[in-house]
């Protein structure tokens, strides 16, 4: 139900959080909020299941840019705005593709079975047609312990002749309100 009044409020349907008449993207981080209290399609919680490890019985590696990738897609569904408008289907088609053209990840202590992990994004428009996101995984509660780091590099190409273009409105605003939250203090307390 929060997900749905955050995209309404997006789409400019509601003006403020009806359970706690403070916007969700404007709630300070107090005690007893969380990270996805105050910005709802910035952090996402998971939870490493036994298919996402090795025979060691840590994350395997590829598992991680996965996680990146789920977590930047349901961060675009929580602003908002539905796979459908980014994402080719065999019912569908979009006019400007967002290829990952660069990706890393670094694990900084073993991810286990079982580990509860909270994903924080933080997008970064780079120019008129390219845009990144940085993802910090943290086990525990509140800041948490960084236990590995990612980022996803995209650029915006037109489907028709796979050039490089400007990137798509929605996507512009989903940084752009990324990026009002981290200057004002969304992420307060969180580095």
């Amino acid at each position: 139900m929060e997900s749905l009044k955050v995209s309404a409020w997006m789409n400019g349907l509601i003006s403020t959080n009806l359970d706690t008449n403070i916007h969700p993207l404007r709630r300070p981080l107090e005690p007893g909020n969380t990270l996805s209290d105050v910005t709802p399609w910035l952090v996402l919680d998971r939870t490493v299941r036994f298919g996402d490890t090795d025979a060691a019985g840590v994350m395997h590696f590829h598992q991680l840019l996965r996680w990146c990738h789920e977590a930047y897609e349901e961060s675009l569904e929580r602003f908002g705005i539905p796979a459908a408008d980014l994402f080719p289907s065999p019912t569908g088609s979009v006019a400007v593709a967002l290829p990952i053209i660069h990706c890393s990840a670094d694990f900084l202590r073993p991810i286990v079975c079982g580990d509860r992990l909270l994903v924080r994004l933080t997008p970064q428009q780079l120019d008129p047609g390219r845009f990144e996101v940085g993802y910090s995984f943290l086990r525990g509660s509140g800041e948490g312990q960084e236990v590995a780091r990612g980022l996803t590099r995209h650029l915006a190409i037109a489907i028709g002749n796979r050039r490089r273009c400007p990137m798509p409105a929605a996507i512009e605003r989903w940084l752009q309100q990324s990026g009002l939250q981290a200057a004002t203090g969304g992420m307060a307390g969180v580095d």
